[in-house]
């Protein structure tokens, strides 16, 4: 049996392939199969170490990215399209798998070409609560549809009966929250409340920049987490320091350039409340059932993020702040809400945990799988 992923370009397309990767792992031992053959199909690894351990075989192919607005790199990412589409049809002909699954985006667009033409089963997921346009026509012809948000099924109402709100698969070593030793591994205080902040792995200079205006306030009262993303440390400290040198709880203060799978555990075991941009971590916050604010990227720059946002916040777990009226003064005054009253951050930690699908990954797997056993004989 051989399986085909594609997708990536960012975390939020390339990890959900993995969590679903490690669940066809463990799933095939508990339904005693044989344990296919893994591929990924993308124009890069992104996550070199993640493939090897999941034995995931890496097959180059090219994709260009199509922009909302007019660039000179449009007409030269279409020239990468088209050669990634024969490319995809070659490498596919020659593994051909028994099923692809396709996370969408730009780079999975010469997968499903492939597998389209080749007459391949194909299973989509889509992340958001609008489908891209990847997705969207994927859709049309996909063996089966998971989605992350029940808003999306609106988009694919002429198969409803190849749809399923499955949530968004998370990988297994982040699932849980930790808590053991997170106060000493983190050099945290005990007993002062914890505010997360997750700008996505690259940071969000909006996000920094509000983040250190509110730092006074906040750190007469809470303690704060900050990951700043690895490009932003440096001018994050050097302002922080200016602005915290006689502050008297400086030191409650912890940015980090990125958190690593244990260091995020961690402060999901701690935290009081995160604030976050609206891609996949939204799904992560969910499973970890912690209240939350959501500052999408702007309607202009991703029209993903603000329909996540609100597709989340109707379900009760967080509050949105949109970036153009985002302030230090209304984010501290949120905070201030949140973690001011245990009868909201009770209700919306139920509202989280009811909105975590923690069986996303085990469920795709399964219907991966079956539709591969069907297709191998």
């Amino acid at each position: 049996m051989k399986i085909l992923f594609t997708g990536g370009g960012t975390g939020g397309h390339f990890y959900p392939i993995i969590a679903v990767a490690e669940a066809i792992r463990e799933r095939v031992k508990d339904r005693k199969i044989i344990p296919p053959q893994l591929f990924y199909m993308a124009p890069s690894k992104y996550d070199p170490r993640a493939l090897f351990d999941n034995n995931i075989d890496f097959v180059a192919v090219p994709a260009g990215k199509i922009r909302r607005y007019f660039s000179i790199l449009n007409f030269t990412d279409a020239i990468k399209t088209v050669s990634g589409c024969m490319a995809g049809i070659i490498k596919m002909f020659s593994i051909y798998p028994d099923v692809v699954f396709s996370k969408g985006g730009y780079a999975s667009f010469p997968g499903v070409v492939a597998a389209r033409l080749l007459r391949i089963p194909l299973v989509i997921h889509e992340s958001d609560s609008r489908p891209g346009k990847v997705n969207a026509w994927a859709g049309k012809f996909a063996a089966r549809i998971a989605l992350s948000y029940p808003d999306a099924a609106q988009f694919f109402k002429k198969h409803p009966d190849r749809v399923a709100f499955t949530g968004n698969p998370i990988r297994r070593d982040i699932i849980q929250p930790l808590s053991n030793g997170a106060h000493e591994y983190l050099k945290l205080e005990q007993g002062t409340p914890t505010i997360v902040v997750l700008g996505g792995s690259q940071g969000a200079q909006p996000i920094n920049d509000v983040m250190i205006e509110s730092l006074p306030s906040l750190l007469n009262r809470y303690q704060v987490i900050h990951q700043t993303g690895r490009d932003n440390l440096a001018d994050v400290k050097q302002t922080t320091d200016l602005v915290l040198k006689d502050h008297p709880y400086a030191h409650r203060y912890h940015p980090m350039p990125f958190l690593n799978e244990l260091e995020l555990r961690m402060a999901a075991g701690v935290a009081d409340l995160v604030v976050s941009r609206a891609g996949s971590t939204i799904f992560e916050i969910a499973a970890w059932a912690i209240p939350s604010i959501i500052i999408p990227l702007p309607h202009s720059i991703s029209h993903d993020q603000t329909t996540n946002a609100f597709a989340y916040s109707r379900s009760g777990a967080a509050s949105v702040i949109e970036e153009n009226n985002l302030s230090g003064n209304i984010l501290t005054e949120e905070i201030d809400r949140i973690c001011g009253s245990p009868a909201i951050k009770e209700t919306m930690k139920e509202r989280a945990r009811a909105f975590a699908r923690l069986d996303s990954a085990k469920t795709i797997a399964d219907a991966i799988l079956d539709i591969a056993l069907q297709h191998e004989r």
